[in-house]
């Protein structure tokens, strides 16, 4: 029974939370600017990890810790992504903002299929396209 379980287990939740822990912590930049409070990783499709943190500003353009990762994630020449997990201050799943659905449902056709995590102690999830329903697209 434990070999048929382990053998069922997907880890690839973990490792997004993990890795988006290791790159989640305060910082002040400047007078002006913070980051770091909130923190997002995304599972590419060819099997990569990108993390990125939020970057909080007083009168520019800020970016949130999931566009972060997403830019990375461009920046490293990929554009598809499978899973993506952002972690709140307090260290609990969180979901997108509604700008960073809209990114990402516009990255490619299958952008709807992408797994959110909503808890992660219980490993619940929601489709994109389940958050944002009658996509204008």
């Amino acid at each position: 029974m434990e070999e048929r379980a382990l053998a069922q287990y997907d880890g690839a939740w973990d490792k997004l939370y993990i890795a988006a822990r290791k790159v989640q912590y305060e910082r002040k930049l400047s007078p002006a600017m913070e980051a770091g409070s909130v923190s997002a990783a995304i599972l590419s499709a060819k099997g990569n990890i990108y993390t990125g943190v939020c970057i909080d500003t007083a009168c520019s353009l800020g970016m949130c810790a999931e566009r972060n990762a997403i830019a990375n994630m461009i920046t490293n020449g990929e554009s598809q992504i499978i899973k993506i997990a952002a972690v709140m201050p307090d260290g609990k799943a969180g979901m997108p903002c509604g700008a960073c659905r809209e990114f990402m449902m516009q990255l490619d056709k299958a952008a709807g299929e992408i797994e959110v995590l909503r808890d992660y102690e219980t490993k619940q999830v929601a489709k994109l396209k389940n958050l944002i329903p009658d996509w204008w697209k």
